[in-house]
């Protein structure tokens, strides 16, 4: 199976980790930003993650994938997910854009390998982030906003090696999401919520994305 991504994609990380997780193989293709043509090819329409399957099929939507991916063999997201923690990664994610899109262009990453790749995701991400460098400028804000829900997060992680006790979907849901935060220059996190990273980070064998 070939994966179709950006590396900075919370959604694409999804699917990675759970490959990683149960020790298959996943080819990783990285599609340059101003790539459409590799998208569109395969699915008509400009979107990532794609997952290629063995008979070349092409499949959307990053929690099929992760079922698919976790139905190979014996299933490792045996444990139960909590609302709770849905309703985290969603606060999260209604904070975590403003600190991690205008970092995303900065970083080395393959996906911006050309400037024009680079331009062009800043052209696309205009109309939703018009002022890059000022969100960059109100960092501390938004990491003041983004502090309570780590620290309710925290109050919640049953161990570093998964949330919930057992891995589960609350995993893939969490980690890509604290992956693409932890790019932020002085981000702190609370104690937990560190190990947990950390000791999920090295599970899966990938490296944190660099810090701007």
């Amino acid at each position: 199976m070939k994966l179709l991504m950006f590396e900075h994609c919370s959604l694409c990380f999804r699917v990675r980790m759970v490959a990683a997780l149960k020790g298959l193989h996943l080819a990783e293709e990285v599609v340059e930003d101003d790539d459409s043509a590799a998208m569109t090819a395969l699915v008509g329409r400009r979107v990532i993650p794609i997952l290629v399957l063995d008979d070349g099929t092409p499949m959307l939507e990053s929690w099929d994938m992760v079922a698919l991916i976790d139905a190979i063999g014996a299933p490792i997201l045996t444990g139960p997910e909590r609302p709770e923690i849905t309703a985290l990664a969603d606060r999260m994610l209604a904070i975590t854009p403003n600190l991690t899109m205008p970092r995303y262009p900065l970083l080395p990453l393959p996906e911006f390998r050309t400037v024009a790749a680079r331009d062009h995701f800043l052209t696309r991400k205009a109309s939703a982030y018009p002022d890059m460098t000022g969100l960059r400028a109100r960092t501390r804000e938004f990491l003041a906003e983004l502090a309570p829900v780590l620290d309710e997060l925290d109050a919640e992680i049953a161990g570093p090696e998964a949330i919930n006790g057992t891995l589960s979907r609350d995993d893939v849901r969490i980690l890509p999401l604290l992956r693409s935060a932890a790019v932020v220059d002085g981000l702190t996190l609370p104690p937990r919520v560190g190990a947990y990273f950390q000791a999920m980070m090295a599970r899966t064998g990938f490296r944190p994305l660099p810090t701007v």
